[in-house]
């Protein structure tokens, strides 16, 4: 049991630690788990290790590491956004490219968002436009939310391959295949993946989001470490949503997106009409009921309870308040600025039973039956729900190939954030998994490694959890304190048994409290025993005898025998005569007092009457 409670404690801890700094819906792995950690402070751990710029080892379509400091290829818009204030329109949110605040690699750069409550476009041209065909499709790109995020977004837009496409008047209307990344406001974390459609009878362009991932996103927005976020769109058809290289959301375009890829086959007639005698009510009233005359629909639900009258001291032109007469105007109230002063008000005291206009409780009234309705019957005509009956659908269609989008040459963030310094970095497009997975080992893993040297030990973690949670304390005092109460509970019992035993053996000196009907038994026994012959009372006198001295010595070892003795005694005289004199009953009870006096007085008693 000890042990149990032991554990128990150790895993509430554990439990307390891992709320705090795990992740709870996914499970986290160090990029090299093999590395020995690094006990060193962050500028000796920068200089120990040698950041280089990453670069592709096979086809890419789009690479951007910032490690120049220069926006090369940036495009600012410089667009307004349709229906909105002429003051928010404006995409003049400031973009900087700038180190990560925290666990920095030297040469290492990012861009970085740097404006709240402002819109930001930025946008770039893709080294050769991606075509949808048979190969696969892998964006790849870094955030950090440096400063945590209250309301904004760090996704990303694949602009559409359009004429009309240019960048300087990218806004949010502007045509895009996929948006991709990271949003979240209020408390809705979400993790975008939204492709256009192009219906191919209507050539209308229809958004298709993907299902939600099953995980706990919080702690990819609160942590404020640099995240890779991965997408993987396959020619079969299938897609693959990576964060930090780890599956978090995986499907099916023709199965896991809503709206489905393809409509449905027959739709309801717009044109239909439902009849007008067509009866939709299951139930109606009975219309064979009567209203009973007896029944008063004028009476109320409620009325004044009659049996009540005021409490004596009822005072009616009281008022429940009072201005306080004790306030005082401020010295520095400004009528002009602050308004008539007036006196705070308090309670009145006069109203000790009450005050103000009385009146008796409310009560159901026994007589209120409210408006009589005739009760409800099975409609006869009743004819189900109406619903337009079905025609084909003139816009289906069947599209099994849905990966077959519409070609992107552009790569753009336009966002709105009401926190500042959302840092990006590293992106990549390609089309292999692991050119991606090469670029990302040369970029986030190096970040990786330094954030996973600079985590503050566990002693740092639990003081640092304690300050914002107090409470944390008391977990920590049980959590240190148990094993010692344990170990000394464990080994106590033991001494605490060897007291036990003493004082069982001296109990034994002390006389257990008879009865009244213990000491008639007794007075029954010493008359069947004066019966008996001589050899057998000289036997007794001799034994009584041996008894009392002992007793008188008060050794502990006789005292058990002279408790056999007794109910020996008891026992036969249940089987002598049950007759007893009623003066030697009087004379019991005068030498025992109340008849609870301890054996040892009695035994004395009988020695001497022997």
């Amino acid at each position: 049991m000890h042990f149990q409670g032991f554990r128990l404690c150790l895993g509430l801890l554990l439990i307390s630690v891992n709320a705090e700094f795990m992740d709870d819906g996914v499970e986290m792995e160090d990029f090299d788990e093999n590395s020995e950690e690094i006990d060193v402070d962050e500028d000796e751990l920068s200089s120990e290790i040698k950041y280089k710029t990453p670069q592709p080892i096979g086809e890419v379509y789009f690479t951007e590491t910032f490690d120049t400091g220069r926006l090369a290829g940036w495009v600012l818009s410089k667009a307004k956004k349709d229906d909105t204030d002429a003051e928010i329109s404006i995409y003049d949110g400031r973009w900087e490219i700038e180190e990560l605040k925290e666990n920095r690699l030297p040469g290492d750069r990012g861009l970085v968002l740097k404006s709240r409550a402002k819109h930001h476009a930025i946008s770039a041209i893709l080294s050769k436009p991606f075509i949808f065909a048979d190969k696969p499709l892998i964006v790849q790109y870094e955030v950090n939310f440096q400063d945590g995020i209250d309301c904004g977004g760090a996704y990303i837009k694949l602009l559409a391959d359009t004429d009309d496409l240019n960048l300087e008047n990218f806004y949010d209307k502007t045509s895009y295949t996929i948006m991709f990344g990271p949003d979240k406001c209020g408390e809705d974390y979400k993790l975008h993946f939204i492709f256009r459609h192009k219906h191919p009878k209507t050539g209308v362009f229809e958004e298709k989001h993907a299902k939600p991932p099953d995980v706990d996103l919080k702690n990819f927005f609160t942590d404020r470490k640099t995240h890779l976020y991965t997408l993987v769109m396959n020619p079969d058809d299938t897609f693959e949503i990576l964060i930090d290289q780890i599956v978090v959301n995986k499907g099916s375009l023709l199965e896991d997106v809503v709206p489905p890829i393809n409509p449905p086959k027959e739709i309801e007639d717009p044109s239909d009409r439902k009849p007008d005698d067509w009866d939709e009510r299951a139930k109606i009233p009975d219309p064979s009921a009567v209203k009973p005359d007896d029944w008063d629909e004028s009476e109320p639900a409620q009325i004044e309870d009659s049996s009540i009258v005021k409490p004596d001291g009822w005072l009616d032109d009281e008022p429940k308040f009072i201005p306080d007469p004790t306030a005082e105007k401020p010295n520095d109230w400004n009528e002009d600025m602050d308004g008539e002063w007036e006196a705070p008000h308090i309670p009145n005291p006069a109203c000790r039973v009450g005050c103000g206009e009385w009146k008796p409780p409310m009560i159901d009234n026994p007589k209120f039956k409210g408006v009589w309705r005739p009760p409800m019957i099975d409609n006869p005509n009743y004819q189900g729900i109406w619903s337009p009956r079905k025609i084909p659908n003139p816009d289906y269609f069947e599209d099994d190939h849905p990966f077959l989008l519409t070609s992107f040459r552009a790569i753009g963030l336009e966002l709105w954030s009401m926190t500042s310094d959302i840092y990006f970095d590293n992106f990549i497009i390609c089309s292999k998994k692991e050119v991606a997975d090469h670029w990302a080992a040369d970029g986030w893993s190096m970040k990786i490694m330094v954030a996973n040297a600079n985590e503050p030990g566990v002693l740092k973690q639990l003081m640092a959890a304690a300050e914002d949670r107090p409470w944390l304390w008391l977990i920590y005092l049980v959590t240190a304190g148990l094993p010692v109460v344990l170990i000394t509970s464990f080994c106590w019992p033991r001494k605490v048994k060897k007291k036990y035993e003493d004082a069982e053996y001296k109990k034994t000196d002390i006389g257990k409290p008879q009865t009244k009907g213990a000491l008639e038994q007794e007075v029954k026994e010493e008359k069947a025993a004066l019966e008996k012959p001589v050899e057998l009372e000289e036997e007794k006198k001799q034994s009584d005898g041996e008894i009392l001295e002992k007793e008188e010595k008060g050794e502990p070892e006789e005292k058990s025998e002279e408790e056999i003795e007794v109910i020996e005694g008891q026992e036969e005289g249940n089987k002598s005569n049950k007759s007893g004199s009623e003066d030697e009953m009087k004379e019991a009870d005068e030498s025992t007092g109340s008849g609870d006096g301890p054996v040892k007085s009695v035994r004395k008693r009988r020695v001497r009457k022997d």
